[in-house]
Order: C-alpha cells, then sequence, then structure tokens
C-alpha cells in the first residue's frame, strides 16, 4: 500500500479511537455529575429528616414535661379536700355566708339540735372540701390544656 493511504487509514483509526475515548468519557462525566446531584439531594433529604425529628423531639419532650406537671397536680389534689376540712375545723379557713346557710336553710336554728347543727357543720365542711377540689381539678385541666396549646404554637427554632 502506499504511504498516502496508510496515512488516511492511521488517521481514520485514529479519529475513531479519540470518538470513542470521548464518548466513553463524555458517558462518565454525564454518570459523575448525575451521582453527585444525587449524593447532594440525599444529603438535603437527610438534613431536613434531622432537623424534622429533632423538632419532633423538643415538642414530644416538652408535651411530656407538661403531661408529667398535670398529673403531679392530679395526684396532690386528693389531699385537698381533707386539708379544706381540717382547715375548717381548726379555724383556719371560714366558709362565706352563701356557702354556709346553704343546707340550715332546710331546718331552723330553733328546732334543729345541737347534734344536727354539728352535722350540718361537717357537712358544710365536706361539700366545701369537694368544691375547692373540683375548682383545683378544673384549674389544673385548662392550665395543662393552654401549656399544650402554647407548646404546639410557639415557633420552631432550628
Amino acid at each position: 500500500m502506499n504511504r498516502i493511504a496508510i496515512a488516511v487509514a492511521a488517521f481514520a483509526l485514529w479519529s475513531a479511537a479519540m470518538f470513542g475515548v470521548g464518548w466513553t468519557w463524555r458517558g462518565d462525566r454525564a454518570e459523575g455529575s448525575e451521582a453527585n446531584q444525587r449524593a447532594s439531594g440525599a444529603v438535603a433529604v437527610a438534613e431536613q429528616v434531622n432537623q424534622t425529628r429533632a423538632v419532633e423531639h423538643r415538642q414530644a419532650v416538652s408535651l411530656a414535661t407538661i403531661g408529667v406537671k398535670h398529673e403531679e397536680d392530679r395526684a396532690a389534689a386528693e389531699a385537698v379536700p381533707a386539708a379544706v376540712v381540717a382547715d375548717l375545723h381548726a379555724g383556719r379557713l371560714q366558709l362565706r355566708d352563701d356557702l354556709a346557710t346553704c343546707s340550715t336553710s332546710l331546718l331552723s336554728q330553733a328546732v334543729a339540735g345541737a347534734v344536727e347543727r354539728d352535722a350540718h357543720a361537717e357537712l358544710r365542711a365536706e361539700v366545701a372540701g369537694v368544691a375547692v377540689q373540683i375548682g383545683r381539678d378544673a384549674d389544673d385541666q385548662v392550665r395543662g390544656s393552654q401549656a399544650v396549646i402554647r407548646a404546639d404554637r410557639e415557633p420552631v427554632a432550628q
């Protein structure tokens, strides 16, 4: 073969080889770029998930604290009626006249004996203790509900 034909064949072979190498390099580069995009997307998703979990964890801790406080208040409220009755008997606490006279309207002071008056006084003290406990339970429930609402509505710190 002559030199020109060999040079043309070598050039064609060289060009085909360079085309193949370029094609492969372009494909590898595109795959690398796509892998980098996927990796950065996965990192962003993982970061967002971690932030969301941290916020949920803080809210769960806050709500658990509120729940513990509410249960402590409920446990302490069980002693309220006995304490009110004891304070009434010791004279440290006095009933208002409207509560003190509510059961005495049933009996006339002139007719009622000493035993009946003592029974009514004891009944008034017990009723007062129960009424105070009901009010305290309601207040505790409202405070607990308000604390949950405040915890839920406070801005999320990231």
